[in-house]
């Protein structure tokens, strides 16, 4: 049955519709805000996937260049596959309600957004979260968790909910909150140097709209929510859980509690390996085998409890390190002749290699997509190939983790990257990941400013990354251990993975996962500290002592670039017929030519003599021939009644056989070849047929 809901959600008309489309899916509603409009849905296979100890949750956000009456570019003219938007956007909307499910459920479920129109003033990431939210809500998939999303920014000072165009190119702040009516449960932001007080401020503003928007979602779920179905639960039997438990914490207490990693594990799989003997001993080889992944699972949950009860009880990490201790730090820059800069960032077993290139202006990265922005000169990748944990397995491009990264440690130094202005390149850089054990992504944001500086870019301050860890009783977000600077293990078995990029002056990126309900005010105020302190560390003791400043020069294999300014109405005269000209520049000099309709010329190559030579062609194709100036030309061609003289780039004159010198001249050739320099002087201009006639004569001496 259609149904129709309406409430105000920050200033703006939220509007759902139910029962109308996709109605054979669990859940599914159309969600429109402003006039953004998004179809959610969510569904759930019949069965549960066997041999599984994870949720198998997907989230497909599709983005529709119809949506904002555009035509896909390129040959097929069709969406292909998802753009790193979408990626970005799937990831925001997954990771607020992944936790919420029940842990021990394993059907495959599949959220899927579809973006049908865009507003520019109302980007379709907002309601598309909140369509997630309510889809899962009123269907029979066993979700029942009220969960709401808005975005804030800070525009002049003060803080707005779900910012319109004009707003969010003057803001400070992009900052994404996902909440429950009593708890925090995902940040996401991008940010200029904000100090942590306000940052605060604004994720408390944020869950105040998000409460409201909950009260919504309850009344949708409560007139036409779908009774919850029933699921076989994976749960691990207690009978096992005990057995495991007696037979293994005590034991893992002590194998886990060694500072190398690969000693630890061997430790651990030594414990497990007796488990499962005297599992076998007492059930029979037929049980196990019946029972194998089961039995892994208890063996994964008692090194967990082992790890959790160290950190909570004991106050014990693995590596003896304290709550505010980070590992072992180094860096290094400079490390390879060839490359524009690089740099290696360690800390404890996480190695990152990030490398720098500079390019001209036409390498920027062209994005066809559903926002107002349609390209990028500064871009960020992340690699983090199987080697990096010890596994073999081949690589297959990167995924969403990766994609995912690499644009936090992007958005973490984009606001100190220098304007086009300031430093007329393209900027890419490449964090390979070499070991890793936890914390690769602000690993990559520490080892990238240093690359960043070792190339020279005059970035506007050093940016440190830093995550930090925490260990609840049950859940309760009241009695809790804090940790900075967690490695795998204590991700793997923790509750949260709170990372922090920014400069000594605030914050510039945040990225929260979390594995319960959500977080408590306390708790983000005191992250936001430990990481403040931690990255003022990093930069000090490790980072400013590799590197203390950009680079005065650049690479000499980087390409140097030029600016100059011509009048835009000269533009046609650089470009030429069908380009014919800007073509020919490009031929002689070797260099790369970039023009803006303002009349902005870059002007790039590696070469400075034939780089000097271009942008000489250039502003001669763009200065004026003046009414008696005086030029040093080159002949062009001999004619039977004079030459053409080149006295500027593509402007040739007529010098008459008369006014060639003093002295009578019977045949040009006589005088003049073609190749030879010659000093003249312009007699006559004439506009209309841009014609100009030139004297050698006036210029002797009697």
């Amino acid at each position: 049955m259609y149904k129709k809901f309406e409430t105000t959600f920050a200033g703006k008309k939220l509007v759902v519709e139910t029962g109308k489309m996709a109605t054979l899916a669990n859940g599914s509603c159309l969600v429109r805000y402003g006039e953004t409009c998004v179809l959610v849905n969510a569904t759930m296979s019949k069965e549960p996937k066997e041999g599984i100890d994870f949720l198998p949750l997907s989230v497909d956000y599709e983005e529709r260049l119809y949506s904002v009456g555009k035509i896909p570019g390129g040959y097929i003219k069709r969406e292909g596959k998802p753009s790193t938007k979408a990626i970005l956007v799937s990831r925001v909307i997954d990771r607020p309600l992944r936790p919420l499910f029940p842990k021990d459920y394993r059907n495959d479920t599949v959220i899927s957004a579809l973006v049908l129109a865009v507003e520019p003033d109302v980007l379709p990431e907002i309601p598309a979260s909140i369509g997630a939210s309510i889809a899962l809500n009123i269907s029979d998939i066993p979700f029942d968790v009220l969960v709401g999303t808005t975005k804030v920014g800070i525009v002049d000072g003060e803080i707005v909910l779900n910012p319109d165009l004009k707003q969010r190119e003057k803001s400070t702040l992009d900052l994404t909150v996902s909440a429950t009516p009593d708890k925090i449960c995902m940040i996401e932001a991008g940010a200029k140097e904000v100090e942590d007080k306000k940052m605060l401020e604004a994720i408390k503003v944020a869950h105040k709209e998000i409460k409201k928007l909950c009260k919504f979602i309850a009344t949708i779920k409560k007139e036409v929510g779908k009774k919850k179905k029933e699921y076989k639960s994976f749960a691990v039997p207690q009978d096992m859980v005990d057995f495991v438990d007696l037979l293994a914490t005590d034991k893992l207490k002590e194998a886990v509690q060694v500072k190398e990693k690969w000693v630890r594990d061997e430790n651990v799989d030594k414990v497990n390996e007796f488990v499962k003997e005297e599992y076998i001993k007492k059930f029979g080889e037929d049980v196990y085998n019946e029972n194998k992944s089961m039995l892994n699972e208890a063996l994964y949950k008692a090194e967990k409890k082992a790890v959790r009860e160290l950190v909570i009880n004991e106050n014990k990490r693995v590596d003896s390190r304290a709550n505010d201790e980070i590992r072992e730090l180094s860096a290094e820059v400079g490390l390879f002749e060839r490359v524009h800069g690089s740099a290696l960032f360690t800390r404890g077993l996480t190695q990152v290699l990030s490398m720098v290139t500079l390019g001209s202006i036409s390498d920027e990265q062209e994005i066809d997509g559903l926002d107002e922005e349609s390209s990028k000169r500064y871009m960020h990748h992340y690699n983090m190939p199987s080697y990096t944990v010890g596994e073999a397995r081949p690589s297959r491009g990167p995924g969403r983790r990766e994609i995912g990264h690499g644009a936090l440690a992007e958005r973490a130094l984009e606001p100190v990257i220098p304007s086009m202005e300031e430093f007329p390149y393209t900027i890419r850089v490449v964090s390979e990941v070499l070991s890793s054990n936890g914390s690769t992504s602000q690993g990559s944001v520490c080892g990238s400013t240093l690359a960043l500086m070792d190339a020279g870019v005059p970035i506007k301050a050093p940016v440190a990354g830093i995550s930090t860890g925490l260990f609840t009783k049950n859940g309760d977000t009241k009695d809790y251990v804090m940790v900075t600077d967690i490695q795998g293990i204590e991700d793997f078995f923790g509750d949260m993975d709170f990372k922090v990029a920014g400069t000594k002056k605030g914050i510039t990126a945040i990225q929260v996962d979390i594995k319960i309900d959500g977080l408590s005010y306390e708790i983000i105020k005191e992250a936001f500290a430990r990481t403040k302190k931690a990255r003022e560390y990093i930069l000090d003791e490790v980072m400013l002592k590799a590197i203390d400043k950009p680079r005065a020069n650049l690479s000499k294999y980087a390409p140097k670039i030029e600016t100059i300014k011509i009048n835009p109405d000269k533009i046609r005269e650089v470009i030429g017929t069908g380009g014919k000209t800007i073509n020919k520049i490009i031929e002689e000099t070797g260099v790369k030519i970039d023009i803006e309709d303002d009349g902005t010329v870059f002007v790039s190559g590696v070469d400075a003599k034939k780089l000097d030579r271009a942008i000489q062609i250039i502003e001669g194709l763009t200065r004026d021939v003046e009414l008696n100036a005086v030029y040093l030309g080159k002949v062009t061609k001999i004619l039977q009644f004079g030459a053409l003289v080149e006295i500027l780039p593509g402007k040739e004159g007529l010098l008459h056989i008369s006014k060639i010198s003093n002295k009578r001249v019977d045949k040009v050739e006589d005088v003049l070849k073609v190749g030879d320099d010659i000093l003249v002087k312009v007699i006559e201009i004439n506009k209309d047929e841009n014609k100009f006639s030139l004297t050698a004569k006036d210029l002797m001496e009697v």
